[in-house]
């Protein structure tokens, strides 16, 4: 409570001193007479920052009006039947796979309740084959004309249960799906006794019940998305998606608002018959398809808890067609749906819309954020008249109280900091989309979001950073021009354009980074993953742990260095407490860790049921990225991890045996002392040995003979090895040992004597 009064006071003092600002920015400093492109730009830079402003005041006044929405429990006999749809387009069987096995996997009371189809447009007989492997239903549907609302609509008219669930074809759910999600629709005929006890509640048929028109889940992904992976940044910041899925999407509820995203949802079928079904209007069908339901008077809930995790754009082609189909199809349904004066929404439902509808107004923003010191350093033109005493009083309190309230706004998952990074990165190619929409020229070919995994060309890369490269170059030229030849006071009186000359360089570089891109070296994503595994080989058996799955195989540790065969392959049994499976995989690299040994394996074979229960074991589990920003890393940090990462060369572990360090002294025959360096289980490396030896030891090889090795553990006893032969390489030598007496060579101790064979 104190924290909440403590941001209250922070939040009105920032409202005053923000409007403050901006009245004397709107009386006192526009450039009348400087010119007309002076005055246009002044005129745009006022209207961005009085925009972002607007935008500020809502979010500090949504985040007061939080509140949390407890799920009810349900008794079992109440959960109803349910239509679970996944759209598909042109989508691959494998992506497919991995959803509808998930989703015949889910938890509920009674599953024969559950109702899982594949809603493909496109007709497709490996689909149905799929459907049918999967013992789920398939609904084909040739010559849509209506993109995914074609395709849903069509699901809608061949089903009939009370609820509906939609997922993409990428996003795969967890077990708990259903349980996490259904239960919120009985709000309105549950309610908590004394006790804490959830109990039916006694309705009167004749009293009007709130009704609940859709629960959205989070979207969340288990690949790295761009941002992460290109800025090198898997470990330190959370998807980008997560502020708005997890965040702003949930403060929405106190209005009412939440945004319906298209996946992950779980639908009143009466809501959407309610609104004749799923729009074809727009090209965001879910957006529009949300208002258009609480235009109807229902309850929508958004809520935080991730119980499915999808396929991020692994290409910045992708991403950018992406938000260019978000941005058009949301200035669409703000259009179609009359938002500023549609009376069937409550005022705060309309705000929050107008927000989102502004948000895409934010990336001209930020090129008119960016370009305004140039336009003074660089150019010597004024779009503000003021003076440095001015601009102190006035913005210094300002953004001193803005940046306090934001960063006690600032969650976990995002800051104000990589707000404007991402907005610098994408500005450039967002910019004339929302402006063509938003003068009625539309986009209403509906554009699927590319579900390969595939990056960018080195071409393709260059042109996307030219851009930033450009305003990256101005942006230096202006700091140069304006700092060069000034001293003391005259640094002093430029400091505020200097600090946004020096903060968007830093934007820039970033977005550079972005751009330029990073090498995807992997065609699946590993997940960590701790589970016991065993190893089946040679009639031996090893119990180890897994530290990551993917669908091409694992990472599992052994606390000691293990001869596991490296030419043929393996058995390998995974349990966990709901799934079990078995394959086959070979050894591709061994490395030791700290106090442990990892080995990496490459899935060989696998049968189809065990196949199901391993996707399982990959996917039914929260990702391992990381879902809270590192508040440590600042933007010095990122950049050197940034240039220190790119200058390195990656290079793959290609050892497939454990290579053992002992560094013993072993005495030969003719009485001289070498040194044992390591072995492998399969070839030992000595050195130190006399020319004498070294001869005698190509006599050896010459002459096809043998030699026994002869061991002495800490006991004493003498044990006999196989012959082996002796290799010169590279001035050492290499001694094949018998890989079933590793046990003893881990005992070494004393000298090894070396004789020669009869």
């Amino acid at each position: 409570m104190k924290n909440k009064n403590y941001q209250r006071t922070l939040f009105l003092i920032t409202f005053f001193f923000m409007t403050l600002y901006l009245l004397w920015r709107l009386f006192f400093t526009l450039p009348f007479q400087e010119g007309p492109f002076a005055l246009i730009m002044g005129v745009l830079l006022l209207a961005s920052e009085s925009a972002a402003a607007f935008g500020t005041f809502e979010l500090f006044w949504r985040k007061n009006q939080e509140t949390l929405i407890e799920k009810p429990e349900v008794h079992e006999e109440d959960f109803p039947h349910v239509d679970v749809f996944i759209a598909t387009h042109n989508e691959s069987t494998d992506l497919l796979f991995k959803t509808a096995n998930a989703c015949t996997f889910m938890d509920y009371p009674d599953k024969s309740k559950v109702h899982i189809y594949l809603c493909d447009d496109g007709n497709r007989q490996e689909v149905a084959d799929l459907a049918k492997k999967l013992n789920i239903h398939y609904l084909g549907l040739e010559n849509n004309k209506d993109a995914k609302s074609g395709n849903l609509n069509h699901a809608l008219s061949s089903t009939d249960s009370p609820l509906v669930v939609t997922f993409d074809s990428d996003m795969i759910p967890t077990h708990d799906f259903l349980m996490e999600s259904v239960p919120y629709f009985f709000l309105p005929n549950y309610q908590k006794d004394v006790n804490g006890v959830w109990l039916r509640k006694d309705i009167d048929e004749n009293e009007p019940i709130e009704e609940v028109g859709f629960v959205q889940t989070p979207q969340s992904f288990y690949n790295p998305d761009l941002f992460q992976y290109n800025l090198f940044a898997e470990t330190t910041i959370p998807n980008e998606q997560d502020f708005f899925t997890k965040e702003i999407n949930v403060m929405r509820n106190s209005s009412n608002s939440p945004t319906y995203t298209g996946s992950n949802t779980v639908l009143s079928r009466k809501a959407l018959e309610g609104v004749g079904g799923f729009p074809t209007d727009t090209i965001t069908e879910d957006f529009q398809t949300g208002i258009r339901i609480q235009e109807k008077g229902y309850r929508t809930i958004a809520t935080t808890k991730v119980v499915a995790n999808g396929l991020a754009p692994t290409s910045i082609e992708t991403l950018i067609s992406q938000r260019v189909r978000w941005a058009r199809g949301v200035i669409q349904s703000v259009r179609n749906t009359k938002i500023p004066f549609n009376k069937e929404l409550p005022i705060a439902s309309r705000i929050s819309y107008m927000v989102s509808h502004s948000y895409w107004w934010s990336f001209a923003r930020r090129i008119i954020f960016t370009f305004s010191p140039i336009l003074f350093a660089l150019f010597g033109i004024r779009i503000a008249i003021c003076g440095f005493w001015d601009l102190l009083l006035f913005w210094g309190p300002s953004h001193l109280f803005y940046s306090l309230s934001m960063r006690s706004l600032s969650s976990a998952t995002r800051n104000q900091r990589w707000s404007q990074i991402i907005d610098t990165i994408l500005a450039p190619y967002m910019i004339l989309p929302v402006f063509m929409e938003s003068v009625g020229l539309k986009q209403m070919k509906f554009k699927v979001t590319n579900k390969d995994i595939e990056g960018d060309t080195l071409k393709q890369q260059v042109l996307y950073a030219l851009p930033h490269l450009l305003l990256l170059g101005l942006s230096i030229a202006a700091l140069i021009n304006f700092t060069v030849g000034k001293y003391g006071s005259e640094l002093f009186y430029g400091s505020i354009i200097i600090f946004w000359l020096v903060y968007n360089v830093i934007n820039l570089l970033y977005a550079v980074f972005f751009l330029l891109g990073r090498k995807l070296y992997r065609k699946t994503d590993r997940i960590a993953a701790i589970e016991p595994v065993e190893l089946h080989f040679e009639n031996r058996v090893l119990n180890g742990e897994t530290l990551n799955l993917s669908e091409g195989g694992l990472l599992f540790k052994l606390d000691r260095a293990e001869f596991i065969p490296n030419n043929k392959p393996i058995l390998i049994k995974i349990k966990s407490d709901r799934y079990a499976t078995e394959f086959e995989g070979n050894i591709k690299y061994v490395k030791e860790h700290s106090d442990n040994w990892l080995y990496g394996v490459q899935l060989s074979s696998i049968t189809e049921d065990n196949k199901k229960q391993f996707s399982q074991l990959i996917y039914d589990r929260m990702h391992s990225l990381p879902i809270k920003l590192d508040v440590w890393m600042t933007a010095f940090d990122d950049i050197i991890n940034n240039l220190t990462r790119r200058i390195e060369k990656q290079q793959a572990d290609k050892r497939t045996l454990p290579r053992i360090l002992i560094n013993k002294s072993i005495a030969f025959q003719d009485e001289t002392i070498g040194t044992l360096i390591d072995f492998n289980y399969k070839y030992a490396r000595i050195s130190g040995l006399t020319e004498t030896t070294k001869q005698k030891i190509l006599q050896l090889k010459s002459g096809d003979q043998n030699l026994i090795i002869i061991f002495e553990p800490v006991l004493g006893e003498k044990i006999n090895y196989r012959k082996g032969q002796l290799f010169l390489i590279k001035n050492y030598e290499q001694v094949c040992i018998d890989p079933l007496f590793k046990t003893e060579l881990e005992k070494w101790t004393n000298p090894i004597s070396v004789t020669e064979a009869n």
